[in-house]
């Protein structure tokens, strides 16, 4: 009983950090946290909470729990719970968001949905319909 509960906790509680100087082209996927302060070219999908520091850099998707931006992010971005934008961020693209906090100075040309409730999986199931229909 005690076990399943720890065992939930350790796999959110993970930090992956993609440090300075890193860069990473692809997919990456992962039930926990993610720190940023290199650059990522592709996708990003986490339960959990994506941080790009100050010097990060990331262009693709993101779809995380929340989303912490110091850097630059440009593409699309949903976030299940709240997008935090610090004084220093810079924001282009599209987001999907349920709470958006921003920062004086923090730059944000997005086009910007909020929505109470987003559920990922309807999401992802709206995008294959989408990309279904025009292949």
């Amino acid at each position: 009983m005690f076990s399943d509960k720890k065992k939930n906790l350790n796999e959110v509680s993970e930090r992956n950090i993609i440090s300075k100087n890193t860069n990473i082209i692809g997919e990456i996927v992962s039930k926990g946290d993610f720190r940023i302060d290199g650059t990522v070219d592709g996708t990003i999908k986490t339960s959990g909470r994506v941080i790009i520091g100050a010097q990060g850099i990331v262009k693709g998707t993101i779809q995380c729990a929340n989303a912490d931006i110091e850097g630059t992010f440009t593409g699309k971005l949903i976030a299940t719970e709240l997008l935090f934008l610090k004084s220093t961020a810079k924001i282009e693209g599209e987001v999907l968001i349920n709470k958006l906090s921003v920062e004086p100075k923090a730059m944000f040309n997005a086009t910007c949905t909020m929505k109470g409730n987003i559920d990922l999986k309807d999401l992802n199931q709206n995008e294959r319909k989408k990309s279904e229909k025009s292949a």
